[in-house]
């Protein structure tokens, strides 16, 4: 079977390089963007097998209204959430995700999180 790709979508540079970098040895192909550009191009262009979206993209992005465009585009492609702030747990957009994840130096839950979400 061919590595899945994984979409790293984060504003701050040191967490797309963190993830890529962790994934990659994990056997993953990894694409990253910092947002700025429209998620269903970016989506388009990469053909993920998942997205790990963080939900404060900078001032004027939201990752809870990316993932509210993924699902209109595609209700199966599967998507982390993955903040800084657990609050977010409770917002009605994340339900849409199929996890949720806070961000911590320890990515061990995030890999977990990414093995079901592939279904491996």
């Amino acid at each position: 079977m061919a590595q899945p790709t994984i979409l790293v979508v984060d504003d701050e540079k040191h967490i797309r390089m963190l993830y890529q970098e962790e994934l990659v040895a994990e056997g993953y192909l990894v694409a990253t963007s910092d947002g700025s550009e429209d998620i269903l191009d970016v989506i388009k262009r990469e053909s993920p097998d998942l997205v790990i979206l963080d939900i404060k993209l900078g001032i004027n992005r939201s990752g809870l209204d990316l993932l509210q465009e993924i699902r209109r585009q595609d209700q199966k492609l599967p998507v982390i959430l993955s903040t800084a702030y657990d609050s977010f747990k409770h917002d009605l957009k994340s339900i849409a995700a199929d996890h949720y994840v806070v961000k911590s130096v320890d990515l061990s839950e995030l890999k977990t999180k990414v093995i079901q979400a592939l279904g491996n």
